[in-house]
């Protein structure tokens, strides 16, 4: 009689499925994961990009506003109007004129003068709502001056950005036209020797040989042909 054994024999195959199994539950996990991720990552692009067109819807619309009372609204009022929209449009066409031109440190500078641009045009909207007027009158020079020596740096940073921008790209035609000129210059350059054409003809061509300069017997001179001439010489009729 066979002892009892508290140990139990595994087959071969149920370790086979145990393995497959903890395989398809880790790239099930993996999948999971990467799918939670996945959705996080969109959740908040999303909603960076609903943000954003809530920011320039909103801007657009006071940028409308800021427009109409310039116009529509004498004194010191169309004034700080005025004052607001160069800040913004000096600003904005600077971050336009240094987007992608590979300018660190004038995109440094102009993030700080963009700071100085935010401060004030806070303190140009809150002087919008002063109800004292010879406040308002009083303060203005000193803001109008801020905002000239703002939008004037502005406008030195755009209008170098785009001189480089514009002497690079005349210095790349230059070379470029440069190469051209060699390349073609190269091209129409030849030397004319045997099996030359005219422009606009086969270099490859031959000349054509007449009938008195062909050979009679297109054999002579390869191998083996004066022994098969020798065989024939020899050989006697009838043979």
């Amino acid at each position: 009689m066979r002892a009892f054994s508290p140990h139990t024999v595994r087959r071969p195959w149920e370790t086979l499925v145990e393995t497959v199994g903890l395989v398809v539950l880790v790239i099930f996990l993996l999948l999971v994961t990467v799918a939670v991720v996945g959705t996080v990552k969109g959740a908040r692009a999303l909603k960076r990009g609903v943000e954003r067109r809530t920011d320039q819807a909103r801007r657009a619309v006071e940028e409308q506003k800021l427009r109409a009372r310039r116009f529509a609204a004498p004194g010191p009022a169309g004034e700080l109007a005025s004052l607001r929209l160069s800040l913004r449009t000096s600003i904005d066409s600077t971050f336009e004129a240094l987007d992608g031109a590979g300018l660190p440190e004038a995109a440094a500078l102009l993030d700080r003068l963009n700071g100085h641009a935010r401060d004030l045009d806070a303190e140009l909207r809150m002087l919008e709502r002063e109800p004292d007027r010879s406040r308002v009158t009083s303060q203005l020079p000193s803001l109008a001056d801020r905002a000239r020596r703002i939008t004037h740096s502005a406008d030195s940073l755009r209008w170098a950005a785009q001189d480089r921008a514009r002497h690079a790209a005349s210095d790349d035609l230059a070379d470029l036209t440069r190469e051209i000129d060699m390349e073609a210059t190269a091209l129409r350059h030849w030397e004319p020797g045997y099996g030359d054409a005219p422009l606009g003809g086969s270099p490859l061509a031959a000349p054509v040989l007449g009938a008195a300069d062909r050979d009679p017997d297109p054999l002579r001179g390869r191998p083996g042909t004066a022994a098969r001439e020798g065989l024939r010489r020899n050989r006697r009729p009838g043979a």
